[in-house]
């Protein structure tokens, strides 16, 4: 099986997989026929297709831009595969991108979304993306300084750390106090928080540890959250100093925050089944003070 040229690293993996998975299912006692292992190859790169229009669409610059995904034929004939449902959208084959001089969406014409007609809807190749100039009306941030009083609700991650995400790729935790389960488990939180801004691109922690810290089995609990990350091009960098006290976030758009408790300011749920166990948003705080400036 040979693949285009717009096929990269992490399509070409996700290409593999689906059609290694059709072989083992479908021909699980010989090979399949030319014909039908080229139906597999083009239903997987439609798979891997359909994935990367969506991340293209969110992404602000043009990452995920190369969705043009193809195939060689056994006669060297390059068939470019598109999902049937989007092969007419706008939105999804030209992504509006904020930061690049284009014409208004309103202003594309069909023709420039027109593909030629073809036997088989999934090899009719699409144009070259157009590209829109949009500006999103999110608010910018502000500085805050309050106290969170004991027994408050209504403090997540988000609530209090979202808005300081805006235009940061990377971000700096540290918190000297990110060992015990229960912290991992906070830690790990707030890093699928983070994850939901797309272009956030490294996280560092630094966090302590003391004699009675268990290191080895710290590292391997982070280190599975490491690899979980690097799936989602996220790189998570950490870094241990044992005489650490500081808490505070630093986000590389300027903003820090600084949480009196660190991430573990919420209250031990009495019960698993108790409404707060798992929405932070709904969980009891302790008393900490949160102050957000820029640096």
């Amino acid at each position: 099986m040979r693949l285009g040229n717009a096929v990269e690293g992490r399509d070409e993996k996700g290409i593999k997989k689906t059609l290694c998975a059709f072989l083992k299912i479908l021909h699980p006692g010989g090979a399949p026929t030319d014909g039908e292992f080229e139906e597999y190859v083009a239903y997987a790169v439609e798979g891997r297709r359909r994935v990367k229009e969506q991340m293209n669409k969110r992404k602000p610059d043009e990452k995920f831009a190369h969705i043009q995904l193809s195939y060689l034929t056994a006669d060297g004939k390059e068939v470019v595969v598109y999902c049937p449902e989007s092969r007419h959208a706008v939105a999804t084959q030209s992504p509006v991108r904020k930061e690049l001089d284009a014409k208004p969406l309103d202003q594309v014409r069909q023709a420039d979304i027109e593909t030629p007609s073809r036997t088989s809807s999934r090899q009719e190749a699409m144009p070259p993306a157009v590209e829109a100039d949009v500006q999103d009306a999110v608010p910018e941030p502000k500085e805050k300084h309050f106290t969170i009083m004991y027994g408050d609700t209504g403090y997540s991650y988000e609530a209090i750390l979202g808005p300081y995400l805006r235009g940061a790729t990377e971000l700096t935790v540290e918190d000297p106090y990110i060992r015990l389960p229960h912290q991992i488990q906070n830690f790990v939180r707030f890093c699928e928080m983070v994850v939901k801004a797309p272009i956030i691109k490294k996280i560092t922690l630094i966090t302590g540890y003391d004699d009675k810290t268990q290191l080895a089995d710290l590292q391997d609990k982070l280190g599975e959250l490491q690899q979980s990350l690097l799936e989602l091009d996220v790189v998570l960098a950490i870094r241990f100093h044992p005489n650490m006290h500081d808490r505070e976030i630093k986000f590389d758009n300027g903003w820090v925050v600084k949480i009196g408790r660190g991430l573990d300011f919420y209250q031990r749920p009495h019960s698993r089944f108790e409404v707060g166990a798992h929405d932070l948003n709904l969980r009891k705080c302790l008393e900490t003070k949160v102050d957000s400036f820029r640096a």
